[in-house]
């Protein structure tokens, strides 16, 4: 088992006050690695707490501010990360958004929102932070949070659905560009996850027996579902595995 222990490492979640990626920053803090919590300015407070939870645990985490869709909030952030933790040895792209409204009603301004958080920012957070590992020349992991909505389509979600089949392949180029310098890069890829905000959605009854009629296991998912993903994709345990999609769906995808 000490094949999935994270001791020695550093690790970078964005968008980690809250939902997936707070589940996230903790599970990755319990498996030993130290942590950067990443979080939008306005919302710092969060992602503080979620530090302040990990340290009080014995852990070491620290806050830090992020706007994926800034580049130079990106290399801030990169070099704020170095400068306290030491490193970065695993960058979790898990910041996103969704906007969702039948496909005649997206407008410019909702598919460049989602596009530039969703991809966008996963691609310049990979980047800098590939340019870092390999100017070090250290072997690192990095795990974009896809979606089964990257590999299937869903009603009222184009550009959200465009974004993640976006990561999914943005995996694979990666994970082949980046293997010789001892980078793997993988995806994980959930179904809809109980958090705070998806609750509001779920209170939809249509929609939330339409979700799980969808979901063979007949259930919605929650965050610790995505932490062991996540921790053993960033493991030694999964030493060999890179370019891949571990989905994450309760076998939505296997219909």
């Amino acid at each position: 088992m000490d094949r999935f222990h994270l001791d020695d490492r550093v690790a970078v979640v964005t968008g980690a006050g809250r939902g997936i990626g707070k589940a996230l920053a903790l599970g990755l803090a319990e498996a030993g690695a130290a942590v950067a919590v990443t979080e939008l300015p306005d919302r710092l407070p969060d992602a503080q707490e979620v530090a302040d939870a990990i340290t009080a645990s014995g852990g070491r985490a620290v806050a830090v501010p992020l706007d994926v869709r800034d580049l130079s909030s990106i290399d801030r952030m990169v070099q704020q990360v170095v400068d306290t933790l030491g490193a970065v040895d695993i960058l979790v792209n898990n910041a996103g958004i969704q906007i969702a409204k039948p496909a005649v009603e997206i407008t410019e301004e909702d598919w460049d929102a989602v596009l530039d958080v969703n991809l966008k920012g996963v691609f310049f957070c990979s980047q800098r932070v590939g340019r870092w590992l390999i100017a070090q020349k250290r072997e690192g992991v990095i795990i974009n949070i896809a979606s089964q909505n990257g590999l299937v389509g869903y009603y009222n979600r184009a550009p959200y659905c465009s974004a993640k089949a976006g990561v999914v392949n943005l995996t694979r180029v990666l994970a082949i560009e980046w293997a010789s310098y001892g980078i793997r890069v993988n995806a994980v890829a959930p179904t809809f996850i109980r958090t705070p905000l998806g609750e509001q959605t779920l209170r939809n009854e249509e929609f939330r027996r339409d979700i799980l009629a969808r979901i063979p296991l007949g259930r919605i998912g929650e965050p610790s579902d995505v932490v062991g993903a996540v921790i053993y994709l960033a493991s030694p345990a999964a030493s060999l595995v890179t370019g891949a999609t571990l989905v994450v769906d309760g076998g939505w995808t296997a219909l």
